[in-house]
Parts: C-alpha cells; sequence; structure tokens
C-alpha cells in the first residue's frame, strides 16, 4: 500500500514539473514572438495540449511548447457555450478594477442598481448622445464611469479635449460642457488617457461608444437607457 501511494505521489510530482515546463516554454516562446505583451496567466485549456493563455484583456491558446498561438473563440457545443467570451469577461472586469475609479470619470446614480463602464470620444455623434440621455442613465438606476478613447488618436483635437476634461477643476462639468461643444481651457496635467486607449485597444475596440458592463460584457454602440437598464437586469 505504501509502494503504491509513493508512487502516486511520485506521478503527480511528475505531471505538476511538466506543467510548469510547459508553461515556461510557453511564456518564452510568446515573449520572444511578443515582446511588448505582458502574460498574466497560462493554464490548461479545456482541450488536452492547448493551453489558455491570458493577456490584459486578451485569451489565446497555446501549444505545449508555445510554438504554436491561437486567438480565436473556444466552444463547448455540447453544453452550447461559447467558453472564452466567458472568461474575456472576467477578465475585462479584472482590468477595470485593476484601473481604479481613480482615473474615470464617474456619474453617480442617486439609487445606483447597475453600473457600466463607458469608453468615449468627445467628438463621436452617438457618444454625445449618450451624454445629453445622462439624466436618463440615471434615473434608472444606471451609474457612468467614463473613459476616453480619442479615435483620431493620440495628439489629435480630440485626445487633447480629453486631457483638458480630466485636467479641469470639475470633471464631470468640463466633460458635459465638452460634449455640448462648448470650448475648454486648453490644459496640461497628469492624466489616464493613454491607459484608458491602451485597455480599449486590448478589450477589441472598434468604435465609440463601447459600454462594458458590471459583469464584464460589451455592449458595442449606443444603447437607450431603458433599453440599457433591461439589459443590466438580465445579467
Amino acid at each position: 500500500m505504501k509502494k503504491i501511494s509513493h508512487l502516486l505521489a511520485l506521478s503527480a510530482a511528475i505531471l505538476c514539473g511538466q506543467a510548469i515546463a510547459d508553461e515556461a516554454a510557453i511564456k518564452k516562446a510568446i515573449g520572444n514572438f511578443m515582446p511588448e505583451g505582458k502574460i498574466d496567466a497560462v493554464k490548461p485549456s479545456e482541450i488536452p495540449g492547448l493551453y489558455e493563455v491570458t493577456s490584459g484583456g486578451n485569451i489565446f491558446y497555446a501549444s505545449e511548447d508555445g510554438r504554436y498561438l491561437v486567438q480565436g473563440q473556444l466552444f463547448d457545443v455540447q453544453a452550447k457555450k461559447n467558453i472564452t467570451e466567458a472568461k474575456l469577461a472576467g477578465a475585462r472586469k479584472a482590468e477595470l478594477d485593476k484601473l481604479g475609479e481613480q482615473k474615470m470619470i464617474i456619474f453617480k446614480a442617486e439609487n445606483p442598481k447597475h453600473m457600466v463602464s463607458v469608453f468615449t470620444d468627445i467628438d463621436c455623434g452617438y457618444c454625445r448622445k449618450l451624454h445629453s440621455e445622462i439624466d436618463q442613465y440615471l434615473a434608472q438606476g444606471i451609474t457612468v464611469r467614463y473613459m476616453f478613447f480619442p479615435r483620431a488618436g493620440k495628439g489629435s483635437d480630440s485626445y487633447k479635449k480629453a486631457v483638458s476634461v480630466w485636467c479641469a477643476a470639475d470633471r464631470n462639468k468640463a466633460l458635459t460642457a465638452a460634449k455640448k461643444g462648448e470650448s475648454l481651457d486648453s490644459k496640461s496635467c497628469e492624466n489616464p488617457v493613454d491607459e484608458h486607449m491602451a485597455l480599449g485597444e486590448a478589450f477589441g475596440m472598434n468604435g465609440t461608444p463601447m459600454i462594458v458592463t458590471q459583469k464584464g460584457n460589451i455592449l458595442p454602440g449606443y444603447v437607450p437607457a431603458a433599453q440599457l437598464a433591461k439589459i443590466l437586469a438580465s445579467e
């Protein structure tokens, strides 16, 4: 009996050592391939021999030796479930928590029921429409946390407006004024706009506004307040 237990323990140690070796090989290979990418976690996926790699708000799949990298959705056809998207939602939520509310502009509902994080461009038409109805979202109990994603890129007029809003004495008031097309005093200070943009890109941003729910799910584009409240309630 002792011999069997010893063999089982030895087998477990070998398997554990192999898993660590595979993870190290994957990290090294991907690090060489994407030197600017930060790998947060490597673990076995639902498919034997395929590893799940989490990097910021992204999920990849890699072979055991790290030579082959796959980007795409993994489905469980029997359970009719998108495994990747469910995990991506969790990764997005974690990244938003890591950024922190101190780096967001928040419009708080008086009686909060839900919360969303919105990537916005000051000069985007539908972004302005969404913000023009901010009182409707707040009335639905939806707290809105804003981050900037000037689609014209760093250094553009939209980017400079975002920085000026962040550096204003009253950010909420400045954002509302900017959304109305009012001119702002040009200001500069330490700001998180670049972090916002990097996070939006990591989340697969392809247009603004982009709404991220409290569960980490993405709703692309403008969604009316009443409809958004129903969506959030169904989560």
